[in-house]
């Protein structure tokens, strides 16, 4: 599937949260990567994102689509 995510994270966190995210999508911008990606990967990619966020201040936003 294809997705596009956006995070907005502490300034302490963008580090760990940016290297994170290029492992699995292509980056576009500051905090917005996309690509195609397996459901498994994804919920890999989630639970990661979920350990280095704070839930009280960081947001994590992934749309999908079947196509590019």
């Amino acid at each position: 599937m294809y997705v596009i995510l956006v995070y907005d994270v502490g300034q302490k966190r963008v580090g760990k949260m940016l290297k994170l995210c290029r492992r699995y999508l292509n980056w576009i911008q500051n905090s917005v990567f996309e690509g195609e990606i397996s459901e498994v990967l994804l919920q890999e990619l989630k639970h990661a994102a979920l350990k280095i966020m704070e839930s009280e201040e960081d947001s994590l936003i992934i749309f999908r689509t079947r196509q590019e």
